[in-house]
Order: C-alpha cells, then structure tokens, then sequence
C-alpha cells in the first residue's frame, strides 16, 4: 500500500523543469539596484567569460537564445541563400530552423547507434560525393543529443579535409565532454541554450563560443543591430536584437556555479531509472559512448514491442494518466511536413530511435519519490498488458 499522500500521488511530474536557488536571486538584485536591465552591463561581460572558462573556450557571446545563436553562426561562416548546410536529422527544429532563415537548402544526416548522434561514416561519404559533384555544402551543423557527445574527430577530419566550416550545436550538452574536452569547443563555433527545460537556463538565452576573436567581434555586433561606429545611428549590415539582458546573464552567472551539481543530478536520475527497470523485456537505455561523458539531460529509452509486448506510445499514454509527462524521442527533421523535398542521406536509425524512444521526467529537481513514481507507472504498464494477455 502507497503511504504517500494522495496529491504528491496526482501532482504533475514534468520532464525537465527549470532549477533554481539563491545565488541567482543575488544576481538579479545587483542587476536592479544598480539599474543595469538592458541588454548590456557587467553581467553580460562576466557572464561570458566564467562560461568560456569553463567549457574551456576563450571568446564569447551571449543572446538571446540558442537559435539565434545558431543563426548569427550560420552567417559568420558565410551560409548564404541556394548554399547547403549538412545537418543532423535526430534534433529539434530549432537546429534547422537557422538555415531556412538564410534562404539555405538542409541535407539531413542519418544518426548512428552508438551516440543517436550524426553519423561520421555517412557524412565522409556524402562530403566525398559533394565534392566531386563541385557542391560542398557551405557548413556543418553538428547536434549532441540528449546530453550526448557525437563522435567528433572524424566528423572534424571530414570538414577540414574539404574546408567545410564546423558548426556544434551543444544546446542539449553543456557539461558534457568528449575525450575530455567540452562539446561545443571543437569547431569554429559552438552554441549553447539556456532555455527553461536545459541543464542550467536564463528563462531564455543562448551562447556562441569560439577561439576566433574575429567571429565573436562580428557575432556581437550583428547581434546588437549591426550598428557601425559613429556618433549616430548609422548601419551599413542588416543586424539583430538578440543580445541577452543583463538580469537574464545574472541568472545565468547564478546558475554556472551550480552546473557540476545538476549534471550529477541527472546522472543519478538516469542511474536510477537504469537500475529499476533495465529487468524489464524489450527496454533499452540509450548508451553512452566510450568517447565521452554524457550529461544524461534526459534519461531516454527504447522499446521493443515484439520483446515488451508494449510499445512506446502505451507507455507514453500510461504515464499521462498518471500526470506524469514523458515525450517521444524528436521526429527526424526529415520526415516533419516543414522540410519536404530536402534531401536526406540514410534515416532508418533515426527514424527506428524515434518509433520506439520515449524521453523519462529527468529534472535536476526530480525527487526520489517522484521518480519512484515514475518508474511504478512503467511496471504497472507491463503488468496490466501481461494479465490482459
């Protein structure tokens, strides 16, 4: 008999809820009670640097958001309309989005199994056949998903044997590490997210990082309406208003401090998820690559109907009725309506990983109880088809 109460036992579980504590409030009141609200101010300043301190890059910049981020990086390295950008196809929209606003064409890039992440084989072979076609595409956008490091060094290798700009988009990774060093640190730029649901987050807010001072020069001041330097306002460049708030960097200078303790905590929710029902038929957990060390920002699994007599979307509806918020792993980009017509090399790992994944509540705040909870609404699933059986 469940001793927990009855409104713990109907409360919502969310996925990945924001996390928050005191050093962030202390911030934010610096912000107010020296007037520093706009989007510039010593925050923003001491923000970028303690960030690139500790992913290890020396330059960056803060905005407004992960995909304007992406969108300022897309530009810095020359993507222009009619170019192509490779892909991942296993990502958020938001990774792709970028490239449409550029009038750029995607060429999506099938995932392999060991990371769910682009698959290095794949894109060799495809920049291979582009570069014989005389059609390198202007860029690579390169996604570690789920807190997951993608294979890398041949993933770099492949673009600097054809001079193909590098791209990393870590917005699912900060904390995360490959060979020992920090994802969104090995190509020309990185970017982060700090959105409401990633490991650390601003509300909303993002970083582009790169050991290139011209492209962090050019990124800001694109990002502040592209405002050339004179006495009035004068702008030879279309620019953006995307630079982060002062009080949004002071959030997140509150929150770097404490990025060790939350990937921890999502490590341990993904330990325990692992350890209660890894006996289960057909269940799998997405592995982590020898390579790296994944943050495990959401815990994510697999499963096998044929072997668990239940599938990913009964699993899904029996949680939602327990209150219990759990998604699919993401749509491929290839199959979603928005990108019909764009060419897509392999898919049938992507699309298998989407089928059967389900993405498990795995906040940093995320109790015991609760993901015992989680984990008795799964057990219940399996029972209640085995005894309809």
């Amino acid at each position: 008999m469940n001793s927990l109460p009855l409104d713990f036992m109907t409360s919502p579980i969310l996925l990945s809820p924001p996390h928050l504590g005191d050093r962030e409030l202390e911030f934010v009141k610096q912000a107010f009670e020296t007037n520093w609200i706009a989007p510039v101010g010593p925050h923003i300043d001491a923000f970028e640097q303690e960030f690139c301190q500790v992913v290890g890059s020396k330059y960056g910049a803060a905005v407004s958001s992960g995909t304007a981020a992406l969108h300022l990086a897309l530009r810095l390295v020359g993507v222009e309309p009619g170019d192509e950008v490779a892909c991942s196809t296993l990502t958020f929209v938001a990774t792709a989005n970028p490239i449409l606003y550029l009038g750029a064409s995607p060429l999506f890039i099938d995932s392999d199994r060991t990371s769910w992440n682009m698959d290095p084989v794949l894109l060799s072979e495809t920049l291979a056949q582009r570069d014989r076609q005389g059609k390198r595409p202007k860029a690579v956008i390169l996604v570690h998903l789920y807190g997951q490091s993608a294979d890398i060094q041949p993933i770099q290798a492949a673009c600097q044997r054809y001079e193909i700009p590098l791209i990393e988009d870590a917005a699912e990774s900060l904390g995360a590490t490959y060979q020992g060093q920090s994802t969104g640190t090995f190509g020309d730029i990185g970017v982060y997210s700090f959105n409401g649901n990633k490991i650390i987050t601003t509300s909303g807010g993002g970083m582009l990082v790169s050991n290139q001072p011209e492209l962090i020069s050019q990124a800001k001041f694109l990002a502040t309406q592209a405002r050339d330097p004179a006495p009035y306002y004068q702008h030879s460049q279309m620019g953006y208003n995307y630079r982060l708030s002062n009080v949004l960097a002071g959030i997140g200078r509150g929150q770097l401090q404490v990025l060790s303790d939350r990937v921890l905590s999502r490590r341990q929710n993904f330990a325990h998820y692992a350890r209660a029902l890894s006996h289960l038929p057909g269940i799998e957990f997405m592995p982590e690559a020898p390579f790296g060390q994944s943050t495990r920002w959401l815990t994510c699994v697999t499963f096998e109907p044929q072997l668990a007599g239940i599938d990913r979307e009964q699993i899904r509806i029996a949680l939602a009725q327990q209150n219990i918020e759990a998604r699919p792993v993401w749509k491929p980009l290839h199959r979603q309506p928005l990108f019909a017509g764009c060419t897509s090399v392999g898919g049938a790992v992507a699309e298998d990983l989407f089928q059967r994944g389900l993405c498990l509540p795995s906040g940093s705040s995320l109790t015991v109880p609760e993901r015992e909870r989680v984990i008795e609404a799964i057990v219940a699933a399996y029972a209640k088809v085995k005894v309809t059986c």
